[in-house]
């Protein structure tokens, strides 16, 4: 690897910035150089949310992403609106339990993951129908895609990334830590279980 450009999309709640975040944070544990830039939409909680994200082995020229080597979609909406700009042979990692039936380019690789139905069943609690996935319940959906993303291109080891999850959680989140780091784990094995199985 020498860059990596990284997009996250997806809507405000969603934990799409913590994750650009904590992308940056695995990267520069590790010696890398990184940015990060968030975007808001008009509103916080349900409104659109992205974050930019390079890691890379040498000096950054330029923080600006307009053609991610990977998009990271977390709802339909952002998946509309960006996989125009993903590069040719990029990769696209998709939440499948929010995104259903998607037209994807032929010239980009896709993986897709039920992200927010595997962070709703941490705990024990399998969602039974999807009325069932809450705002409360999805909130490490975005872990479980951080896993994957992990899992699929090896740009950081899991190990820099707990370490970053650790430092960036606040002390009074800290009950969301085992969590966390379980949906990670989550999405990790998902990767690894679909790449078995297509062996």
């Amino acid at each position: 690897m020498k860059e990596v450009r990284i997009l996250v999309a997806g809507f405000g709640g969603q934990g799409v910035l913590l994750l650009g975040r904590l992308i940056a944070y695995g990267g520069m544990l590790e010696g890398k150089e990184v940015t990060c830039f968030p975007s808001y939409g008009a509103e916080m909680r349900g409104g659109t949310a992205n974050s930019t994200v390079i890691v890379s082995d040498e000096m950054i020229g330029s923080p600006i992403v307009g053609n991610p080597d990977i998009f990271i979609a977390m709802n339909e909406a952002s998946l509309k609106r960006f996989q125009s700009k993903i590069r040719m042979n990029g990769l696209l990692i998709f939440d499948s339990s929010l995104i259903k039936s998607p037209e994807i380019r032929h010239d980009i690789s896709a993986v897709d993951i039920p992200a927010t139905v595997i962070a709703a069943s941490i705990g024990g609690k399998e969602p039974s129908h999807k009325a069932a996935l809450s705002a409360t319940q999805v909130r490490s959906a975005n872990m479980v895609m951080l896993g994957a993303l992990l899992a699929e291109t090896g740009i950081l080891k899991m190990e820099s990334v707990m370490n970053a999850l650790e430092r960036l959680t606040s002390a009074k989140s800290k009950k969301t830590l085992d969590g966390n780091k379980e949906a990670i784990r989550r999405g990790i094995q998902h990767i690894e279980d679909k790449k078995s199985k297509d062996r």
